[in-house]
């Protein structure tokens, strides 16, 4: 079964598949490299890997437009609850049935706060998306870790890696996550948006293929990877 997966820029992607269109992260507005406007998305389901403005981005306006449930670590979740949307809080470990799939959240070394006061809504989350026959392992922010071979064991059609160094790891490190993981497929993201975390991509798909067995695509915010 075909599944689509969509970026959008930074770390904002959207994944189809049976008709039906989940949003992960959807830093939209305010996005210099954002590929979308909210109002062009219409999720069953909105993921949230933690509570830092370039990744909660549209979260709430969409909820509330879409009546999509908001579906991320407990505090986040709830937060974005109290502010109006949909929501369903669950944790690390928990699986989260959703209109044609499931999430699991499964651990990010990271921070996580939301606003200009610094409010501290949980902690990051890394997803583990299964819609289409697909599994997809959306890392959010995060550093290198060694349980990454655990989530690799969860079977990876495509994993979604940060590479911008500074706020996550870099591409020396995301290699190295590859390793661990043994995705099929590999898509970089968080690069590029803000000076701190400029990359050359096409140098990282390079080492992937090189050091690993997994593919490497580089997708331009708007572009899109089909999943056969």
């Amino acid at each position: 079964m075909a599944v689509t997966v969509r970026y959008l820029g930074h770390a904002a992607f959207t994944v189809e598949a049976e008709g039906k269109q989940v949003v992960i992260d959807p830093f939209l507005t305010g996005n210099p490299r954002a590929a979308a406007k909210p109002d062009e998305l219409h999720p069953v389901a909105i993921l949230l890997t933690h509570a830092h403005a370039d990744h909660v981005g549209d979260a709430l306006a969409l909820s509330k437009r879409t009546k999509a449930p908001v579906i991320a670590t407990f505090e986040l979740a709830s937060f974005l609850q109290q502010q109006g949307a949909e929501a369903i809080p669950a944790n690390h470990g928990g699986t989260v049935r959703f209109d044609g799939g499931t999430v699991k959240l499964v651990p990010a070394w990271h921070t996580s706060s939301y606003g200009e006061q610094f409010l501290a809504p949980g902690v990051p989350a890394g997803l583990v998306v299964r819609m289409g026959g697909k599994t997809l392992y959306f890392a959010g922010d995060t550093c290198l870790f060694g349980d990454m071979a655990l989530i690799g064991e969860e079977g990876l059609d495509l994993a979604a890696l940060p590479i911008g160094d500074h706020f996550t790891m870099g591409p020396t490190d995301a290699v190295k996550a590859v390793k661990l993981l043994a995705p099929k497929v590999v898509v970089p993201c968080h690069y590029n948006t803000f000076p701190l975390i400029e990359q050359d991509p096409h140098a990282f798909a390079k080492a992937v293929e090189e050091q690993t067995s997994a593919r490497c695509v580089v997708l331009q915010p708007g572009e899109q990877l089909v999943l056969e």
